[in-house]
Parts: C-alpha cells; structure tokens; sequence
C-alpha cells in the first residue's frame, strides 16, 4: 500500500487559465477518497496530474516516500479506470485484461494465474471469450475495473466511472467497487459529480469549487457539518434551505426573520454585530408538519404552492413571506395545494452562514431535556 500527498499543487493553462490553485491532501494508505464537485472544478485534472497524464504547473505529488512529477505513468504503479471504459474492441474480454501484463512480459501460465481470481471476483469468468461489442455497460466497466486490478497496483483512480450506465447499474456497480476496496484494501481516488456515489463510497470526501478545496472530511462531517454556504448548499438532495437572516442578542442568540424570532442555542463563532446579516440553512428532512418529534420546534405558517409525490416522500415547495422553504416529509397524507400549514423547523438542526465570506459561524447540536412546546413565527 502507499499513501499520496498533494503538496501546493496548481495546474495553469495557457492564457493564464488557473484550474487547480494550491490543492494540499494527504491521503493515507489503503484510504478511499472522492473527490467531488461541479464540472469544470479540476477534480478530473487533479487526478490526471497523479497519472501523469497531465503537466504539473507547480507544487508536488508524492506516492509513499517518492516525488512522481517527473515520473512516466506506467512508472508510478497507479492503475486507472476510465468513464470511457477504453477497451480494445478487437480483444477478447480475456485479453483486454492481460494486455497490460503481457507488455510487463509476464509467461502465459503467470497471465492466466492472475486473470482467473480477478474475473471470478467481478463475474466475468462466463464472458471472458466475448468482445466489448458483445456486452452491456456494466460487463464493459467491469472488464475495465479487471484490466487494473490484475495488475495489483499501489494506488487505483477512478474517473468519473459509472457516468455512462443507467441508474441501476450504477447501484450495482457501487457495490462491486466498494467490495472491491475492502477486499484489496488499496489507496482509491476516485472522481464524481454523483453525491450519493460520493456518501456511499467515501472514508473522505473532498470538495472542490473553481480549483480549490471547499471541505474535506468524512460523509458525516460533510452533509452534517458544511463549512461554508456552498458545502451545504450543494450537498443534499433537495439541498438545504438557505435564507438571509439578522443576528440579534437578548438572554441569548436569535435570529430576526422578517420581524419575527427564531431562538438559538449555543455561541455563534466569531466577531458578530448586532443585526449583522446571516444565512440560515435547514435541510429539508429537518422541516416537519408536526412537531411530535421534535426537541425544540419552531412553528412557521407557510402556502403550499406544490406538491410533488414521490414514493414514500412528498416535496412540499412552500411560500413564507419573501421566501420558499422546500420540506421533504412523509407521504402519509394527502398534501393540498394553495392551502396554508403549519411547518416545524427542527432548531437542533439550524446552520447559519456569514452571508459575505459564506463561511459556517453556527451548527446547533443535539438538545436534550428542553421544553418542546413549539415556539411560534408568523411570517407576513
């Protein structure tokens, strides 16, 4: 196994076109991190920079205890998965997988001795004769997982793998890489802009916007902990609500919603101003029509304006005042348009944002043994 660090990392194209700026990781061995974020955030080209399939403009990379930017590709004992699969079409299953070992000039008995195990594992051994023409997707993408894993490499990327297969497949193939993980527990990079790839997947998540590192951590951290407006805002589907707000101080911390106040408990971080303009941010799922069980809900009215149904969930668009809020609840009954109901907000779930920097100054946590009576915010 080996570990990989990112040290000041920058990639510029010409014209000054600055797609990666001073990306710092360290990833230990035997770890499984994604890189995550919207399409042009250089999330691919860092991981084309690790292969050595692109230039590095500045800064390191090292595997183990070796710097690798001037080393070729095949030299740093990475193995790469493709979105394209990129199989030979006029190879037998069988051979795409054993080219890379019959360029390394390994015999034919050694060949076959490494092929079997690493087909049977991703259930290819009924396929090996067949020719990537004559097989769907996911056989395709498995055939290309194969080719790298024979080769049992320090380090496997991932590109972007499961973009090109329909919505079961990519399930199913989710699965098969995650068992291969924790089979061959070996150092994975791998690259998404699929969030639920990205959760299901990840020891660590990193999250990239225009070139730089947004947040890295754990999945939990991550969806519960975001730090800053953009983290929150894209995790989650549908994302957290987030709406502008003042900071104001009595016995405590409150937040000023159109006139009306929302209690807070714990210390807001940093140097806040009385009235200072913030963003609120409650994910839907923290947003009930009940407050039952709830520690200390916040009661707001708001006109359902749509209501989608959607299986056991129903996505409720609602209007309070200014604002829409997004609740995400139990198909249990039946949601009526045009109609006003009482919201609870989940106070043990609230974020808040400073609305210049975006940065998080404020994450409730659990609260235990406090009055539940809901607190009630009309909102013209």
């Amino acid at each position: 196994m080996a570990s990989v660090e990112f040290k000041h990392i920058d990639k510029i194209y010409p014209g000054n076109v600055h797609i990666v700026k001073d990306f710092n990781l360290r990833i230990e061995d035997g770890e499984f991190i994604v890189f995550l974020g919207p399409s042009g955030c250089g999330k691919s080209t860092t991981l084309r920079m690790l292969a050595g399939l692109e230039d590095i403009s500045g800064g390191e990379i090292m595997i183990g205890d070796k710097v690798v930017n001037d080393l070729e590709p095949k030299d740093r004992d990475i193995a790469m998965v493709f979105q394209s699969y990129a199989l030979y079409p006029h190879m037998t299953v069988y051979e795409n997988i054993a080219f890379a070992l019959k360029l390394s000039g390994f015999d034919k008995k050694e060949i076959e001795q490494k092929v079997r195990p690493v087909a049977d594992m991703l259930q290819l051994t009924p396929l090996l004769e067949r020719k990537p023409k004559a097989l769907s997707g996911g056989q395709r993408q498995r055939v290309a997982m194969g080719r790298a894993m024979v080769r049992t490499p320090e380090v496997f990327l991932f590109d972007e793998p499961l973009s090109n297969l329909d919505a079961k497949l990519r399930n199913s193939m989710r699965s098969e890489i995650k068992a291969m993980h924790k089979k061959l527990n070996k150092t994975t990079i791998y690259v998404t802009h699929d969030q639920v790839e990205a959760m299901t997947l990840a020891d660590r998540i990193v999250i990239l916007r225009d070139g730089k590192v947004e947040q890295v951590g754990t999945p939990y951290e991550i969806y519960h902990n975001p730090a800053n407006k953009f983290v929150a805002g894209f995790i989650g589907s549908p994302t957290m609500n987030l709406l502008p707000v003042s900071l104001e101080q009595g016995q405590g911390w409150k937040l000023d919603l159109q006139g009306q106040e929302i209690p807070l408990v714990g210390e807001v971080e940093g140097n806040i101003e009385l009235g200072q303009h913030v963003v609120m941010g409650i994910r839907p799922s923290d947003i009930h029509l009940t407050p039952a069980t709830l520690s200390v809900p916040v009661e707001v009215k708001g006109l359902v304006v749509q209501s989608e149904l959607l299986g056991s969930t129903v996505q409720l668009t609602c209007q309070i005042g200014d604002y829409q809020l997004v609740v995400e609840a139990a198909s249990t009954e039946l949601i009526e348009e045009g109609v006003e109901r009482s919201l609870y907000l989940d106070s043990s779930q609230l974020h808040l944002f400073d609305d210049e920097s975006g940065r998080s100054i404020y994450t409730a946590t659990a609260i235990d043994k406090v009055d539940s009576t809901p607190q009630t915010v009309a909102l013209a």
